[in-house]
């Protein structure tokens, strides 16, 4: 990430990572269930190194449950459309990403919604956390729709580089201690807005806390509904 500090504009940058072959993406699948043991969650973030199938994270699902682990999937393009012919536990998009699995755009709460309940309707999902940057997110579970309002940033957001990462980190952490999924949403879309200013450096866990308490939500009771 680089932030050019006169036009106050940030850049990505992302190089091509290594080529896999077939036998390389099967030992690490292989290593990957032995890692596995007793946790209770694993996650699967980032895009697909070169030569892997797209469908890779769908053998990475289907392995990690029959080990008796839930998956959590964050990734995009190809491998993203492909992990969910298995199905995940938990899905997390941003505006790109369910873009491209609407093919139209996800501007608010509504687009989130519809997408969110096609995710979860076809099993691809049971959990869909659908991020709206300034404005939030939407958690959709088995008991309905919740809006996740962002909260005030502190100081001028500089870059969101990371911000996802910091999202499902949090989320991840709070599941693990026995939280709802729509509590440590909450806190994911806190650490979210911290990992915005006041520059790229990790967002402190204090400051995400702090900003907890103003994640305003709100549940979706009505019955309006949107094709995808």
């Amino acid at each position: 990430m680089l932030f050019e500090a006169e036009s106050r504009r940030g850049y990505h940058i992302v190089p091509p990572g290594p080529h896999l072959h077939d036998h390389e993406g099967q030992r690490s699948l292989d290593a990957l269930v032995q890692a596995v043991g007793n946790c209770p969650y694993v996650v699967a973030s980032g895009s697909l190194p070169s030569g892997l199938p797209d469908d890779f994270y769908a053998a990475v699902a289907r392995r990690i449950r029959e080990a008796g682990s839930r998956l959590v999937l964050d990734t995009s393009r190809p491998a993203l459309r492909g992990a969910l012919t298995e199905g995940v536990y938990l899905l997390r998009c941003n505006r790109t990403e369910a873009e491209s699995l609407t093919g139209r755009p996800v501007r608010d709460f509504d687009d989130a919604r519809a997408l969110n309940e096609h995710l979860r309707t076809t099993g691809a999902a049971e959990i869909a956390v659908t991020t709206l940057g300034e404005l939030g997110a939407l958690c959709s579970t088995g008991d309905g729709h919740t809006e996740l309002y962002a909260p005030p940033l502190p100081g001028e957001p500089l870059s969101d580089a990371g911000a996802g990462d910091a999202m499902v980190a949090a989320l991840l952490t709070q599941l693990a201690a026995g939280e709802d999924p729509v509590s440590a949403s909450a806190l994911g879309v806190a650490a979210a807005a911290a990992a915005m200013t006041p520059s790229t450096e990790p967002f402190d866990l204090d400051v995400a806390r702090s900003l907890r308490s103003q994640v305003m939500t709100r549940f979706q009771t009505d019955a309006r509904r949107r094709g995808v």
